[in-house]
C-alpha cells in the first residue's frame, strides 16, 4: 500500500516538474523500469522478513526448551542438595 502511495506520489511530481512538456514513451519506460525495480525490492525484503519472523520465532522455541531444561535440572539439584543435607544431619545425630 505505501509502495503504491509512493508511485503515485513520484507520479505527481513528475508530471508537475515537467509543467506542459511532452512526455515521450523513452521518459514513461524509464519510470516504469524504476517502479518495477521498486516493486521487485520491495517484494525482496518482504519475503526477507517472512524468513526472518521464522527464524526468531525458532529461536525462541529453542530458547524456551533451553530454559525449560535448565529449570528441571536446577529442580534436580536443590533435591539432590536436599538429600545430603539430611543424610549428613543423620550421621550428625547417630
Amino acid at each position: 500500500m505505501t509502495m503504491k502511495l509512493r508511485l503515485s506520489a513520484f507520479f505527481a511530481v513528475l508530471v508537475t516538474a515537467a509543467g506542459c512538456a511532452t512526455i515521450t514513451a523513452d521518459d514513461l519506460n524509464a519510470v516504469r523500469t524504476m517502479a518495477q525495480n521498486a516493486q521487485s525490492a520491495a517484494s525482496d525484503a518482504q519475503r526477507q522478513a517472512g524468513e526472518a519472523r521464522q527464524m526468531a520465532s525458532g529461536a525462541q522455541s529453542t530458547a524456551n526448551q533451553a530454559l525449560s531444561a535448565a529449570n528441571a535440572a536446577q529442580a534436580c539439584c536443590d533435591a539432590t542438595n536436599e538429600k545430603v543435607d539430611r543424610m549428613f544431619e543423620q550421621s550428625l545425630s547417630k
